[in-house]
């Protein structure tokens, strides 16, 4: 174990100050480490990013909660609680669901609520399609309970495995377990396995688009979402981005330095390992940072382009632009609505689900009927707004999966076809009840060309590598991502593209990772030994890290 002064004087740069940067800067900088963060944007957060429109600040990246174990482990390494720095209200609904049945506006649309606790999941799945189904729901439930159980800590919670470290971490219980799921199951047939009713395999089936997939190439073991929504789903009071401005703040206060408005232009490297970046400010100056270590939180399919210089190249495996994850197009609005009631998650389906991703990663176009999901952010359980909105407005994040070809110039993705998804999705939701008086000057559209300005080398993949080995049920990406240790020494990755994959909360994670496995380094001059996080869902303890 090395001593105190000799970890005060190595120096980490991290580079990004999205989730995954920010905890390990945290980590670090706990652990008496000299941090320094470095950031393009004037604020932290990458993807928990926050529009203005309409005078008010719209969360327009990730609107979900989830895992708060995790983030209890992090906040507990830094010495203090996830309750002390952010205000959690858990939520009882999860998600309202609406399908619309003919062409009518507001005409026979069906509806169904999930809710945390699953008894009342059940009983609302009874009678919305058949007591059946709702057994058939309590079944996928427990199976999907068994199977996060399984895969917590042989895969989420450790550095990246082999197919073969995996299958011995399993052992014989958890082998048996996904082997019944069936050999490369993808999701979307283990979900025709259990439910009869197409709506429900529609609803569950949306769980593989939380990793920027569609359900008939992702694996079936993307069941375990259900679990976690389970386990706990909370708003956070002033938004997903002050979850960052609180990593941030307390990263700040552990000793980290945060410079906003710096530019990556490389990674420097001496004698086969990483030594610092080079950075460039708004004004065109240059500066090198010198560094022991270098983490690197951006897309991970930046290094092997080469924008992050020729040296760091080798540094993480090359993703073409058949294996990139779902893009979007959002609209961030204030807006007034009217008609149906909305809760803080709505989920709006249409009935070709096989058409909207048969679209997206088969024509490479947006989907001509698409799902919509809306985020009502200022709605709680009970549909009720805060006192003088109603009528006045509210903020919404509304939202249609894209492909991730913001960087192509065969792409379709122009004016025309971004103004055509926009009419059939709000169209949409009028035939679901709902109306939205949006109005151009409260609104903000980015599409998959924006995301990836604002994400270079994605295309607006905004969830790294997606599940594009749809032969073999999606299973195969699952060793295909980056891990915390790159291939360059010295250099670190963390964030949503790489090992344990997209999500605040796996993003949240590979920073756990990122920074564990450089303190394992220091200690060891092994490269090779595994970390592993400590905890999970029934231990919520602090962050430790562990070898095998």
């Amino acid at each position: 174990m090395r001593s105190a002064s000799a970890l005060r004087d190595h120096h980490v740069v991290v580079v990004g100050a999205g989730v995954g940067g920010l905890v390990s800067a945290l980590l670090l900088a706990s652990r008496g480490l000299r941090v320094t963060l470095v950031e393009r944007a004037a604020t932290p957060g990458g993807k928990m990013r926050r529009v203005m429109a309409g005078g008010q600040p719209i969360d327009s990246g990730p609107t979900v909660f989830t895992m708060r174990w995790i983030f209890d482990q992090i906040f507990a390494a830094a010495g203090t609680r996830a309750e002390d720095e952010l205000s959690l209200t858990p939520l009882s609904v999860l998600a309202r669901h609406h399908w619309p049945q003919d062409g009518a506006a507001g005409a026979d649309v069906a509806s169904l609520d999930l809710f945390a606790d699953r008894d009342r999941s059940a009983e609302a799945i009874g009678r919305f399609s058949n007591a059946a189904e709702a057994q058939r729901f309590l079944r996928f439930c427990g199976e999907a309970q068994r199977i996060y159980q399984t895969l917590e800590g042989p895969y989420i919670r450790s550095g990246k495995p082999s197919f073969l470290q995996m299958v011995g971490d399993l052992g014989p219980r958890g082998l048996l377990l996904l082997a019944g799921l069936g050999p490369f199951a993808s999701l979307w047939r283990t979900l025709a396995r259990h439910f009869r009713d197409p709506r429900l395999q529609q609803l569950f089936g949306r769980y593989a688009t939380y990793c920027g997939a569609s359900p008939w190439a992702a694996p079936a073991t993307l069941m375990l979402v259900a679990q976690v929504e389970m386990d706990g789903v909370w708003t956070v009071d002033g938004g997903m981005h002050e979850v960052a401005c609180t990593l941030a703040r307390l990263a700040q206060a552990r000793g980290a330095q945060l410079r906003y408005g710096l530019h990556v232009e490389e990674i420097l490297v001496r004698e086969g390992r990483a030594c610092g970046v080079r950075v460039r400010d708004a004004q065109g100056a240059v500066e090198t940072l010198s560094a022991d270590s270098v983490i690197f939180n951006g897309d991970a399919a930046a290094l092997p382009l080469g924008l992050l210089g020729d040296a760091a190249r080798p540094a993480a495996p090359a993703v073409a632009p058949h294996e990139r994850s779902l893009s979007a197009v959002t609209w961030s609005m204030h807006a007034a609505t009217s008609g149906q009631p909305l809760v803080r998650h709505n989920v709006f389906f249409q009935s070709d689900y096989a058409g909207e991703f048969a679209d997206i990663f088969g024509r490479g176009r947006l989907p001509r009927q698409g799902t919509v999901y809306v985020c009502a952010q200022d709605r709680d359980d009970a549909s009720r707004l805060p006192a003088g909105h109603a009528g006045v407005g509210e903020r919404l994040l509304c939202l249609v999966n894209a492909p991730a070809a913001g960087d192509l110039a065969s792409s379709a993705l122009d004016a025309t076809e971004i103004d055509t998804c926009e009419r059939t999705s709000f169209a949409l939701l009028a035939r679901c009840g709902l109306t939205v008086a949006r109005e151009p000057q409260a609104t903000v559209i980015t599409t998959p060309r924006e995301f990836h300005q604002m994400f270079p080398a994605t295309g607006g993949a905004l969830y790294g590598r997606g599940f594009s080995d749809r032969l073999t049920g999606g299973w195969l990406t699952l060793f295909k991502r980056a891990s915390a240790a790159s291939r360059l020494p010295g250099l670190y990755l963390a964030g949503g593209s790489v090992h344990p994959g997209p999500g605040v909360p796996m993003a949240a994670m590979s920073g756990q990772l990122a920074a564990a496995t450089l303190l394992a380094h220091l200690d060891s001059t092994s490269r090779s030994r595994r970390v592993v996080i400590s905890g999970g869902t029934s231990t919520p303890s602090v962050m430790t890290a562990g070898t095998a």
